[in-house]
């Protein structure tokens, strides 16, 4: 008989033996740029039969959450798709105006990899559905101001032209309004009201702690926002113009038939 070392504890997951590898992160490093590199490696190992490697905690938890972030922007989408097609007795339009949508995700994604920020998951993610309400309510308004003035008696081409140039302007504050709201939160501006206005004196700097959590969904918006709004301005009235033609088109060819 004789003494040796041993495990005190036998883990188990889904009557699966498990043993759980855990780590820090070196200062200046992010587990996104960490995570694939661990990943490269364990593909290239021997792994006997029996055993499995999976990469679980942080990573378990994000890939959940953006699989349930995607199914319930997908039935947002879907219910906003359902109202406004409602709304405009219309499938067309709704889907012109689904298009700013996704020029907003075009400037999310331009604007991450040419600044190289960090993407959070769930941050990004609430983002997005933020800036979707933005850029769909901008569509609106522009479809349906083009809409009015075709009941007043304009034609197409004079009501697309007028109503592009008067809901210039609305488009364009309210996207400004939100991108320079939005700053302050992106760059992580702090100060200390306190002692504002008891000693005059904001201590006034960036950064911060608050700026990793707050910084990804800010910068989203941001992105999306200056991309969705040139784009709406330049392809929401020329798509309304194409449609309108392309529905013509089929009117005359049938009525020939």
């Amino acid at each position: 008989m004789h003494y040796d070392n041993s495990i005190s504890v036998i883990n188990r997951k889904n009557q699966k033996r498990v043993i759980t590898l855990a780590s820090d992160l070196s200062e200046g490093h992010a587990a996104n740029e960490i995570i694939p590199l661990i990943e490269q490696i364990i593909t290239n190992m021997d792994i006997p039969e029996g055993y499995e490697i999976k990469m679980t905690g942080e990573q378990e938890q994000q890939a959940e959450t953006g699989s349930f972030l995607v199914t319930a922007f997908g039935l947002a989408l879907a219910l906003m798709l359902i109202i406004l097609v409602t709304q405009f007795n219309s499938v067309v339009k709704p889907m012109i105006i689904f298009t700013t949508v996704a020029f907003s995700l075009i400037g999310v994604a331009l604007g991450f990899a040419a600044t190289h920020k960090t993407f959070s998951v769930v941050m990004t993610g609430v983002g997005i559905f933020a800036l979707a309400g933005i850029v769909i309510r901008n569509g609106i308004l522009l479809i349906e101001f083009i809409d009015e003035l075709r009941e007043r008696g304009m034609e197409v081409t004079e009501a697309v032209i007028e109503g592009g140039a008067t809901r210039m302007t609305p488009v364009i504050l309210t996207a400004a309004a939100a991108i320079l709201g939005l700053i302050p939160l992106a760059i992580g501006l702090n100060m200390d009201f306190a002692t504002l206005f008891s000693h005059f004196n904001a201590h006034f700097y960036l950064g911060g702690d608050n700026v990793k959590f707050w910084g990804p969904l800010a910068w989203t918006m941001i992105y999306g926002l200056m991309m969705a709004t040139f784009l709406t301005l330049l392809v929401v009235p020329t798509m309304y113009m194409l449609g309108y033609k392309t529905r013509e088109w089929f009117r005359r060819k049938f009525a020939k038939a």
